[in-house]
């Protein structure tokens, strides 16, 4: 029997045991989901431990133990969708047309990607859509109705996402250049 089976079938008959081996298995990963959302360990942190206890006190809402990791990141994003939406303003300019964007604008020789460091640079708003079209594969009609926009303001939201990124990274690459030019 796997041990995410048996730790699973476990939790599910509240042994505390099973519910901190699956915390131990996923804490990790989980932080690091809610802290894309919110740019602040504390804030991650808050999440990830309420996010844990709603789990396990509907884990019998989940039917099988191979879509447990799914399930609880379901918590964990509309977790911290929920603790942004309350406690920053972030201002989505409805926007019906998109802007155009070259997806062929990154270069291939980029320095070193850091993704902690560019969500604690990105603007809010592009970076909850960004998170969500992206790393959640969530449809423009689904993060309209998730965030409560138009699903043009979304797609307007990631162009601009895009090129907040695009231009991050030529910046961190210009940086890089700048300073091995004045090493030589």
């Amino acid at each position: 029997m796997d041990i995410l089976e048996k730790n699973f079938i476990l939790a599910k008959k509240q042994d505390r045991k099973a519910q901190k081996a699956l915390y131990d298995l996923f804490s990790a990963k989980m932080l690091a989901v809610a802290h894309s959302y919110t740019n602040n360990i504390h804030d991650a942190e808050d999440i990830l431990l309420n996010a844990f206890m709603k789990c396990f006190t509907k884990i019998n809402e989940c039917r099988e133990w191979k879509s447990f990791p799914f399930w609880l990141r379901k918590i964990v994003v509309n977790d911290s969708i929920s603790f942004v939406r309350k406690n920053s303003n972030i201002l989505y300019a409805d926007v019906e047309v998109a802007d155009e964007f070259a997806d062929d604008d990154l270069d291939e020789n980029m320095p070193e990607i850091h993704l902690e460091d560019i969500f604690s640079h990105m603007p809010s708003g592009y970076k909850m859509i960004f998170n969500l079209y992206v790393f959640e594969e969530k449809k423009h009609h689904e993060i309209a109705e998730i965030l409560n926009i138009s699903e043009g303001t979304s797609k307007s939201q990631l162009n601009k996402a895009k090129k907040w990124l695009t231009h991050y990274l030529q910046t961190k690459k210009d940086e890089k250049r700048n300073i091995e030019t004045t090493k030589i």
